[in-house]
């Protein structure tokens, strides 16, 4: 599978809504994730501790809608935007939340994840 097949199979699941589906599909055991922000989720090593971050994210977020678009495949990397319709739980306030993803792969994996916004 090339790069870009697999940009457009991950980003393809992401856009059904099955995000737990495409990290397990394809990110490497050993899979770094990088917010950009500080605190305990900015940077989150392996695939249990990724998993553990997307629970702690649907458990504190009422997500109404958004929309996914890409992949633009560059080399071995290929970015997604992302925009999402939520609320979160800690404030009640609706908002719209914009990033985007960066996804280095190695291998066939995906062994980085970056998320600007």
């Amino acid at each position: 599978m090339t790069i870009a097949e697999l940009a457009k199979d991950f980003t393809g699941l992401l856009k059904q809504g099955d995000d737990e589906g495409a990290a397990g599909k394809y990110n490497a055991d050993d899979i770094v994730s990088y917010e950009a922000q500080e605190g305990p989720m900015a940077v989150s090593r392996g695939r249990e501790a990724l998993k553990q971050k997307g629970e702690w994210w649907r458990a504190n977020h009422e997500v109404h809608g958004g929309s996914v678009e890409g992949p633009f495949v560059n080399g071995d990397q290929f970015a997604v935007r992302l925009k999402y319709d939520l609320t979160p739980k800690s404030t009640g306030e609706r908002v719209t939340m914009e990033e985007v993803g960066l996804y280095t792969v190695k291998d066939g994996k995906i062994i980085e994840e970056r998320f600007f916004y």
